[in-house]
Order: structure tokens, then sequence, then C-alpha cells
């Protein structure tokens, strides 16, 4: 696991003997995989899993399951999607199950107050922050686009609010320079396995006890819409760099030129870059520069509107920007 690896929220001495717990793994995108892997691979019991329906995607719209029902699938474990955890039909399948407890990692909907209570030992959920940082549906998003240095992943019990459930433990992970959000995500989803698997050992056996969160510290991370990846070039060029960072790959950052939409992959802060405006161009012999409100930053790879992504040099050999034009108009 990154950093310490510890579980921070204390432990008293276990109890010898107790069996595995039986499990319910609720979650639906690729950094919940890693969790499902880890879990199948411990001593724990997976009995079902809890995942988002089908949904249509790609270009040519075809329904797809979820990253989580395909790893399932694969397993040849049962597979729950209800279109809500509300619905009474899940609520009697999951007392059904009759299971100990409810690892969830990025599910992408509200338990119900009902459904928590099942589990002996309720939903313990893993979130990629250090609790109670970034509460919300996109804490490494928000973490990279603040300029944190040091971030991570927590496990907690879940509860009615969001994201203010007791923690039972916390791994670490450095922020590197040029991290993107997706970077970022991969480690702590492997980091973040660890913990959860280690959390589910320490419920096993009673060693392990989750304590409240502080009241200092809160901070929120709500879902990053498209709207919110258009950069502004007003911004200061390492401000323009870390929010474009943060929005990689998903949804992805944009800008404007002649009227398209433009998506851009990570930019690079120039410090002593030619004084440029705001969103003002300059071609030289090693790319693109474009201006902020305070120095400028490279642009790395592009993406016009029914492109693919390519080098932002051959995008501007095609389109010539002319004198005075720029990019976010």
């Amino acid at each position: 696991m990154g950093g310490d690896g510890g579980l921070a929220a204390g432990t008293r001495p276990g109890r010898e003997g107790e069996p595995p717990l039986r499990l319910l793994f609720a979650g639906t995108p690729a950094p919940a995989v890693r969790s499902l892997e880890a879990l199948l691979a411990s001593e724990h019991e997976v009995v079902a899993v809890l995942t988002r329906p089908d949904a249509r995607s790609g270009r040519g719209r075809k329904m797809s399951r979820s990253p989580v029902a395909e790893t399932a699938d694969a397993a040849g474990l049962p597979v729950l999607q209800p279109r809500s955890p509300r619905e009474p039909e899940f609520l009697e399948q999951l007392a059904a199950l009759a299971v100990d407890c409810a690892p969830v990692v990025a599910y992408g909907a509200l338990v119900p107050q009902a459904a928590l209570d099942l589990p002996a030992h309720g939903w313990v959920n893993l979130h990629f922050s250090l609790l109670p940082a970034w509460r919300g549906a996109a804490p490494v998003q928000h973490a990279i686009m603040a300029g944190d240095e040091i971030t991570g992943a927590s496990t907690f019990l879940l509860e009615a609010g969001l994201d203010t459930g007791p923690v039972f433990g916390t791994v670490t992970e450095p922020v590197r320079a040029r991290d993107t959000a997706g970077d970022l995500l991969e480690r702590l989803a492997v980091s973040g396995a660890g913990l959860l698997v280690a959390t589910l050992d320490g419920i096993a056996d009673g060693s392990l006890v989750a304590h409240p969160q502080p009241a200092e510290g809160v901070s929120l991370a709500p879902k990053v819409e498209t709207a919110d990846a258009r950069v502004d070039w007003a911004l200061p060029a390492h401000v323009v760099d870390r929010r474009v960072r943060g929005v990689t790959p998903a949804p992805g950052a944009w800008t404007t030129w002649r009227g398209d939409r433009l998506r851009l992959g990570p930019v690079v802060p120039v410090a002593d870059a030619v004084a440029l405006e705001p969103g003002g161009l300059l071609v030289d012999a090693d790319g693109v520069l474009v201006g902020t409100g305070r120095g400028a930053v490279r642009l790395g790879d592009v993406q016009p509107a029914g492109k693919r992504m390519f080098p932002a040099a051959d995008w501007a050999r095609g389109a010539r920007p002319a004198a005075g034009e720029r990019v976010g108009q």
C-alpha cells in the first residue's frame, strides 16, 4: 500500500478463530474492480455483487455491462442490478443473502437506511480521500485541482450522510507533480483494495473499531461536469495545469477554437515564456504555447471535434492560427 499503509482508526485485541465474512460487494467502475479482485482472493466469501444497470456507451450506443459486472460474470457470481437499491425486490434479495457486511467502492447510488440496516456489520465504504477531506463523488479530481501534495483512501461505515460515517482506517498516497486524476486513481485503487481487505479482516476478528471523523478539515468534492472542465485561460498557468490534469481522463479538459470544441490533454506550465494574452497562441519550434492570466502553458495533445487526439504541433500546422487569434473565445 502507498504511504503509511496503516489502519489509522485504532484496534482492540482480536478473537481467534473468527469465521470469514459473507459479503455483498457493491461497485461499478473500473477502479472498483481492484477491490473486488482482492476480496475474491481473500479468506472472505463474496456471495453476490451489486452494480448499476447495463447502460448504453460508446459511439454505437450499445448496451454494456459495468466493469464490476464483467468481473463478477467471469467469477461466476450472481449480479444484482436494481434501478434503485430502494426497490423492495432488492431489499428482499439482500435479506435472503444474509450477508455479514457489504463493502462498497464507487457503487454510484445512495443506499437507503433499510438496506444499511440489514448486514450485521453494515456497509463499509472505500473512499478515495483522507476523510473528512473531499467528501463527495470526485475526491481524486478535486485533490489534484486543489494542488494537494498528499491524499489517500479511507474505509468508513456507510450512513445516511454524505461520506460522514466513522472511519476504520486510512492509507496515504503522495500526489506526484505530473499526476492526472487517472494516474492517481489507479494507484489508490490498488492501495485502497489492500486497505479494504485489511479493514474487513479487522471487523471479522473484532480487532478493529471505527472512530468518528473530526469536525475540522471538511471539504466537498462534487461531481465534475463537462461544463466545469472548460479551461479558464485567465487563471495562472500553474492553476490551469492542475485543473487540466484534474479532469483527465474524465470528463476531459476543453476549450474552443473557431467556434468548435477543442479537447485538451495535459499541459505543461512554462515559466520563462514570451508574454501572451490569456488564450493567445504562439507556435514555435517546440510546439504551441497558450497565454494565461500569469505565464503560459505548452499544449500536449489536442482533439478537434470529430477527430482523434494528436500532438498540438501537428494541429497547429493544419489550423494555422492567425495573428491575434485565441483559444477560448
